[in-house]
């Protein structure tokens, strides 16, 4: 029973029993260690995914909503200004109503009643009227006016007056 080649057949099915032995082990371990860490880690990542989705839509979303703030503040503007300028060229042409009436009735007199004193009465009278308007309306329009658009708005009415004036 001392055959050499049975020992060498024990000894090859030693090595190969051992490696499947090994190999057994091995898929034991990495089922048993390697795939449940693998998936934690998947699902921590796919976590971070949604959450980083989330908030991504969720500033997308408060970005939208401040171009619709700024959107209607624009139209806001807007509207405030042509409002404005409407309404200082309704208080224009009132003040300049207001001053033709004044000043036609003036003129309008007999020459009998005006007298040389009274003529410059009737001037200053219709001058301290139109003043009077001017700055009523400079008062009321300075608050829903800037600057520029005021200083237009009293030079024309100071050229309106000197050619109602030349005209006379």
């Amino acid at each position: 029973m001392s055959d050499p080649a049975l020992f060498e057949k024990i000894a090859l099915w030693s090595q190969v029993a051992g490696a499947v032995a090994f190999a057994i082990v091995l898929v034991l371990l990495f089922r048993r260690f390697l795939i449940p860490a693998v998936d934690a880690n998947e699902r921590a990542r796919n976590a971070e995914l949604i959450n980083a989705e989330t908030r991504r839509d969720q500033l997308r979303a408060e970005a939208e909503k401040a171009r619709a703030a700024i959107s209607d503040a624009e139209r806001d503007a807007q509207n405030i200004q042509a409002r404005a300028h409407a309404d200082a060229q309704s208080e224009r042409e009132a003040c300049l109503r207001k001053c033709r009436v004044k000043g036609n009735a003036c003129f309008a007199m007999p020459k009998a009643n005006c007298s040389e004193r009274g003529l410059p009465r009737v001037t200053g009278c219709a001058l301290s009227s139109s003043k009077k308007a001017l700055a009523k309306a400079r008062a009321e329009a300075a608050g829903r006016l800037d600057d520029d658009a005021n200083e237009r708005l009293v030079n024309e009415t100071v050229e309106t007056l000197v050619r109602g004036a030349a005209d006379a």
